[in-house]
């Protein structure tokens, strides 16, 4: 008789293309498999990222905004994962994959249309800022509750099964589901993944391990080993990798895609290491809860763009000039668009009524109708001049 001791076994290991500064690891594998081009388009989408996020930061803290998140240390996991699925995998995302938006083709202007909440928002404004979502390719709206999406993408995931298997000729599709580890805390992560093991659902569950969930550091968190462990434990294929090494999050998203899609589906695991530099969002203050030193410490060792970023110099594709140039432009392209949202109307008061049923009832448009006479009969306490069509818009 034995009984397992969690200390007494050895740590999952953690997959790395290359070092922190920017070469790679092992030098009988062959270079990474993509192209030139391609590393650019990644490191500038999360270079697009992080300057935005600067700016929306310092106009949230200028009240221009009522709320933002930012992905600081964490753009390589977003875009190295969302580079290896196709437009019709189906995305669930938390709240700090603006990289995913951004490697799947959503525009500085959606970004900006969604946190004004303007007219030009594809959820007509009817979400808190950060909350984005695209009907194509296909990610489906962020939501606030902690650890909800995971339960949903198991079982949109086996909805995707049954699709495919009835239409055998398309092609698979799978479902990508993003969360921190302090979201693999919550009841929902441990049904989602129960689920999803027991019903052999396509899915790649990705896990953000920063170190922090809100104020909470990992080690008082758990205490097996990482996020990882619990994967296995639910029979579910799993890899931990660097968060910081894009190369490394890459490749493994592109390998459990492939798992998923095998053996007529099954769910994956990658937790992503990694560390969350900035505030968990602009109502924290991290500086409460961890010293300054060890988020400096961060942003000078090692970070996913630091690091891919002296891969590009290593190769003699990048320099100190056009970074330089690169980000100037960018900053004036994500101060450009936010000037216009900023200044776009909102939606119309109509939107306030429409997508919830598939067409307008009769019951809404009593509603509507009393909402009119309201705005009608009290003119001063209302200003209309924000909303597209003002009034009008109820008719």
């Amino acid at each position: 008789m034995a009984f397992l001791k969690a200390s007494d076994l050895p740590a999952i290991p953690t997959y790395r293309v290359m070092d922190s500064d920017g070469h790679q690891v092992d030098k009988t594998r062959p270079a990474p498999d993509v192209t030139n081009e391609e590393v650019l388009t990644w490191y500038k989408n999360m270079l697009s990222v992080s300057v935005m996020d600067v700016v929306m930061f310092e106009a949230q803290r200028q009240g221009r905004l009522s709320f933002y998140m930012v992905s600081a240390g964490e753009e390589g996991i977003t875009v190295g994962s969302a580079a290896a699925l196709t437009p019709d995998d189906v995305v669930f995302a938390q709240y700090r994959e603006a990289g995913v938006f951004q490697q799947r083709g959503f525009t500085l202007k959606n970004f900006m249309s969604q946190l004004f909440a303007n007219a030009n928002d594809t959820g007509r404004g009817r979400n808190m800022p950060v909350h984005y979502g695209q009907n194509y390719p296909r990610m489906h709206t962020i939501s606030s509750p902690l650890a909800t999406q995971i339960p949903q993408a198991a079982g949109a995931a086996y909805a995707l099964k049954l699709q495919d298997l009835q239409n055998p000729n398309r092609d698979p599709r799978i479902v990508a589901c993003y969360f921190g580890e302090g979201a693999a805390s919550e009841g929902d992560f441990h049904a989602a993944l129960n689920i999803a093991a027991t019903r052999s659902c396509p899915v790649v569950f990705i896990c953000r391990n920063n170190g922090y969930a809100i104020s909470t550091p990992t080690l008082e968190q758990y205490r097996g080993d990482g996020i990882a462990s619990r994967g296995v434990g639910y029979g579910i294929d799993t890899i931990r990798v660097d968060g910081n090494d894009v190369f490394a999050v890459n490749e493994a998203m592109k390998e459990a895609r492939r798992l998923a899609l095998s053996e007529g589906g099954r769910p994956v695991l990658i937790e992503a290491m990694s560390y969350r530099v900035s505030h968990h969002s602009t109502s924290d203050d991290s500086f409460a809860y961890r010293a300054r030193v060890e988020v400096e410490d961060w942003k000078r060792r090692d970070n996913p763009i630091i690091r891919l970023r002296k891969w590009l110099e290593n190769q003699g594709i990048w320099s100190e000039e056009q970074e330089k140039e690169t980000r100037d432009e960018m900053r004036k392209a994500v101060l450009k668009e936010f000037g216009e949202a900023e200044q776009e109307k909102k939606p119309s008061l109509r939107d306030a009524f429409t997508d919830v049923y598939e067409e307008i009832t009769e019951e809404q448009r009593e509603q509507m109708a009393e909402l009119k006479r309201i705005l009608e009969t009290y003119p001063d306490e209302y200003d209309l001049r924000p909303y597209k069509d003002g009034i009008n818009g109820l008719d």
